[in-house]
């Protein structure tokens, strides 16, 4: 019989296949698409991005020209829109403002074919580095609420470029994923005066039958209710709320679990599309006890349909021990 698991953050119910629980080469995998020839991500290419934000690399570089080890651009097409102010209005019982925001784009190397599996932990490094940088400069706004940082790998997973390259938005508001996860861990609080992540990472020390990898600083794990196959969250083991407090003591480690994570679902599911996020706290109130920064890793494996999004639940065809097990022993 399939078991229902409650989320001990958000309440929201998961059904598990346990009977028959699917296995990695049951899964099909679209292959990724050949790499495109002209790329405006490419070194030389400078020009086809609108002018760059800021850059890593060659000291005193002339700006929008080769050189660089990372680049950060203003998204071509946004989301959102940087100029203006909000002019929040009712209209009856509806709520209105404008779509005031930043979109940027972190390109994450030069080179079009070397994603995070193929990286040195200094690459990787560097491109954390830059979530941190830009967060810290965006949160002098006082329009933005919350600030976004993802990545979507593959052209299942929402990838429009090929080109490897993350994405941060800037928000006039928490997002309601967000919300959710934050009301839960407040009432998780309330109820216990303990994090309910600092929890789950104390009980996974002594059970290990979610952990994919860990070391010093950080902990991957499958979580207990994982709405997707091989769903995978990286958590500091030290409670941190606000993801920009990384310093150099730790950033290594995290670099490190990052790539062995990716390169584990890269060599089980035969390198599948993704999208992972990054949640972090609220730039009004960055500092929390109940709440824990995190990066959510969501393979894409399986589609959305009517029942879930009739319900809310997710029907989840791998019990995420499994999953663990299998990423863990690969």
């Amino acid at each position: 019989m399939p078991e229902l698991r409650r989320d001990p953050v958000t309440g929201r119910w998961v059904i598990i296949n346990t009977d028959n629980p699917r296995q990695p080469s049951e899964y099909k995998v679209e292959p990724q698409p050949k790499k495109s020839v002209k790329c405006a991500f490419c070194y030389g290419n400078e020009k086809m991005t609108p002018p760059e934000i800021t850059a890593y690399g060659v000291e005193k570089r002339e700006k929008n020209s080769p050189g660089w080890t990372l680049r950060v651009v203003p998204n071509k097409f946004p989301a959102m829109q940087i100029e203006g102010n909000l002019d929040k209005a009712g209209i009856g019982l509806f709520d209105m403002m404008k779509g005031v925001g930043a979109h940027e784009v972190i390109i994450e190397t030069p080179d079009h074919n070397s994603e995070i599996p193929d990286r040195d932990e200094k690459q990787i490094r560097e491109l954390l580095w830059s979530y941190r940088d830009r967060s810290l400069d965006l949160r002098k706004d006082k329009r933005f609420k919350y600030i976004l940082i993802f990545k979507n790998y593959g052209f299942s997973a929402g990838a429009s470029l090929d080109h490897p390259h993350s994405q941060l938005i800037a928000m006039p508001f928490v997002p309601k994923r967000v919300m959710g996860e934050i009301e839960g861990s407040v009432k998780y609080f309330g109820y216990r005066e303990r994090c309910v992540y600092c929890d789950m990472i104390r009980q996974e020390a002594e059970e290990k039958d979610l952990t994919v990898s860990e070391n010093k600083h950080f902990l991957s794990f499958t979580p207990f209710a994982s709405r997707f196959p091989y769903e995978t969250c990286i958590i500091p083991k030290e409670h941190f709320s606000d993801f920009t407090n990384i310093n150099d003591e730790i950033i290594g480690d995290l670099a490190y679990i990052l790539k062995d994570t990716l390169t584990r679902i890269r060599k089980v599911l035969k390198d599948p599309s993704y999208n992972y996020i990054l949640h972090s706290a609220p730039l009004d109130d960055p500092e929390r006890d109940d709440f824990h920064w995190h990066i959510e890793i969501m393979p894409r494996l399986t589609k959305v349909a009517g029942f879930e999004w009739g319900t809310g639940f997710y029907i989840n065809p791998t019990p995420p021990e499994l999953a663990a097990k299998t990423l863990r022993e690969a």
